[in-house]
């Protein structure tokens, strides 16, 4: 997982050590030793060195706190620490690449300067090669709920298999929401900010009953898989990124299928923006959980 020392890193350290915990797993934490542009093109060479000096000393405590406070969570479970260089959202998504899992936090500061979503955690959550969890606020509270979005029944059993997986784990049981963009809903901002509506129409006759019996066909090879998992199912109307920012609230994880599609992505990423707490994106070529 990744770390700047800011308060919204602490919550997802604590949040991977105890997910480590979970899975029996090792975890590293990693920080990134960049010189923010501007400061690089302004300073003298002497300087250049100074500060990145400064830098990599800060993020050498921070790994160090991160790495007191994981063994403080989950005092079990082996944690190690690591200083990366270059980019800090392609540095920490490269070195997910042979991890279970990638743990950032939303938004930081200082060596993840300005990380507001659309920088690492959004980076990380679209183009990491394993699975990406980004911490939201406070995640104390604890559900019992795994809620995966079910986008496409053809192309979605990573992002099923990594959310059964951690419904076992947790001892939790597994909410499949299937998502219907309602003809009432809001199709986004306009040239002026306000709200413009869709084209008014009228969902296909059937189709929630389509969808539903599909998904309960889906689910139920799934069920026999993990026979412990209590299986719900829900199909809704709405905008998909509102709806599933929605159920963030009540549950301990959403996860998402991550396909590559443009309107996935915005879906995605309006639910990165908006949650309560925990969202997993899992990649569509994602091995075994």
């Amino acid at each position: 997982m990744g770390t700047d020392g800011s308060a919204e890193a602490t919550r997802a350290v604590e949040w991977a050590a105890k997910e480590a915990e979970l899975r029996g797993a090792p975890l590293r934490i990693v920080s990134v030793v960049e010189l923010p542009p501007r400061m690089a093109d302004r300073a003298g060479f002497g300087d250049i060195g100074r500060v990145a000096e400064t830098i990599r000393r800060g993020a050498q405590r921070s790994l160090d706190t991160a790495a007191r406070r994981a063994a403080a969570v989950a005092p079990d479970t082996s944690v190690d620490t690591g200083l990366l260089t270059g980019a800090a959202a392609v540095a920490v998504t490269d070195r997910g690449h042979d991890a279970q899992l990638l743990v950032v936090g939303s938004r930081g500061s200082g060596p993840f300067t300005a990380m507001v979503l659309g920088s690492v955690s959004r980076y990380a959550a679209i183009h990491a090669a394993c699975p990406v969890v980004v911490i939201r606020e406070e995640t104390t509270a604890t559900h019992r709920q795994i809620v995966v979005c079910i986008r496409d029944a053809s192309d979605c059993d990573p992002a099923l298999r990594f959310a059964f997986e951690e419904a076992g784990l947790r001892k939790a049981s597994l909410l499949a929401v299937h998502v219907s963009r309602s003809p009432y809903s809001f199709a986004g901002p306009g040239p002026d900010g306000a709200p413009v509506p869709p084209p008014a129409v009228a969902p296909l006759p059937g189709a929630e009953a389509d969808a539903t019996v599909a998904l309960t066909d889906l689910l139920a090879t799934w069920r026999t898989k993990y026979p412990d998992v209590i299986v719900e199912q829900d199909f809704v109307h709405g905008h998909p990124g509102r709806v599933l920012a929605g159920y963030s609230a009540r549950a301990d994880l959403v996860v998402l299928g991550r396909h590559g599609v443009h309107g996935a992505a915005r879906v995605t990423h309006a639910v990165l923006s908006h949650a309560h707490g925990p969202i997993a994106t899992v990649p569509s070529q994602c091995g075994p959980a």
